[in-house]
């Protein structure tokens, strides 16, 4: 029985990566996943790479070949709620594929024969990120101080609640307005954590989705992303996941 964390770009796995101990490589379905211990716990690392199907893919493989006992997606999200600003930290309660439209014969973005379009994340797992994301930033904002202050970021503020994804990377002004108007709870968007939660629903696994916003979804959203990845949500992630691995229990 494993913990699993997943992650759609390298950037968002490296600072975990490089602080597993005892390591060992599995390949499947041109995927690497790294087995090993992150703070005393049982843990498997992998890419899952970008988009709804590759995170659904690579959470099927979880749960079949590792016997994964809950699942965390961590990576970056583009911000959509005008309080979600870059820098915040967003855990998802709730997700929805934003894409996803079968209608007249379901309503829009509801999955097919689950009668839902909207999917909760574990309230203990998501809990436990809440009050390990607290914790973290408190710290983790002075030590990432100098990178914060050069991309302009100030203070980041922790969010729950809606996180919705679709296999666009969302960059202008018109669609990130379209997706406020259509769905104002929305916090932020990204492309693989309502792929996650369709699987993990279809086979009663815990999961849950934690995100750092790299942008505001917006015509600049590709600006200083990749260093805000690198320097910022990265290490960023990896000091909350571990914290929360501290903390414990977890799901049995």
């Amino acid at each position: 029985m494993t913990l699993a964390l997943m992650a759609a770009m390298p950037e968002e796995l490296a600072a975990l990566l490089a602080q597993l101990d005892s390591p060992t490589v599995h390949h499947h379905a041109g995927r690497a996943f790294h087995a090993g211990r992150l703070e005393g716990q049982d843990v498997v690392l992998v890419l899952s790479r970008i988009g709804k199907v590759a995170a659904a893919t690579t959470a099927t493989l979880l749960i079949e070949r590792f016997k994964a006992r809950a699942i965390v997606f961590t990576g970056v999200a583009g911000g959509l709620h005008p309080q979600a600003r870059v820098g915040d930290i967003v855990i998802a309660r709730e997700l929805l594929q934003h894409d996803l439209d079968v209608s007249p014969l379901f309503p829009r973005h509801e999955v097919p024969l689950t009668g839902r379009s909207r999917f909760p994340t574990d309230a203990e797992l998501s809990d436990g990120l809440q009050a390990a994301a607290a914790e973290a930033l408190a710290v983790e904002r002075l030590a990432l101080a100098a990178s914060l202050e050069a991309l302009g970021v100030s203070q980041p503020r922790l969010h729950e609640g809606l996180i919705v994804s679709g296999d666009r990377f969302v960059a202008t002004a018109a669609e990130s307005q379209a997706l406020r108007h259509e769905l104002p709870d929305a916090l932020a968007v990204e492309m693989e954590g309502a792929a996650l939660a369709q699987v993990c629903h279809d086979c009663d696994v815990p999961y849950a989705v934690i995100r750092s916003i790299s942008d505001r979804a917006d015509d600049a959203a590709h600006g200083d992303f990749l260093r805000y990845l690198a320097e910022v949500a990265a290490p960023m992630a990896a000091a909350i996941l571990r914290c929360w691995l501290r903390r414990g229990p977890l799901p049995v």
